[in-house]
């Protein structure tokens, strides 16, 4: 049986985050990443199929629990970011149009 060494595993799994990072900022409706319920749960559903990935490889012993919890919080951080950056630019637009 071959083994997998923790930098793999933890490399795969950031490689996973990154695709759900691509994933939300290749959308062109910023307006629909802000209001669309669809599209939220596209990204919930693929942030619990990261989060049971990363469970999964914990359980297995392939990384540590507090290594598999940074890159979500990290995943999570840079979400917010993101999300908050396509609110200030919706605000900014809607303030626009009002004036």
């Amino acid at each position: 049986m071959a083994s997998i060494s923790p930098e793999l595993a933890l490399d795969l799994l950031y490689q996973e985050a990154d695709r759900i990072k691509m994933l939300i900022k290749n959308q062109q409706n910023q307006f629909c990443i802000s209001q669309c319920k669809a599209f939220e749960e596209v990204v919930d559903t693929q942030m619990y199929g990261l989060s049971r990935q990363v469970s999964f490889s914990v359980r297995l012993g392939v990384i540590s629990e507090e290594e598999g919890q940074q890159l979500l919080s990290d995943l999570e951080h840079d979400l917010n970011q993101y999300y908050n950056e396509i609110y200030e630019k919706n605000k900014a637009i809607e303030n626009g149009k009002e004036v």
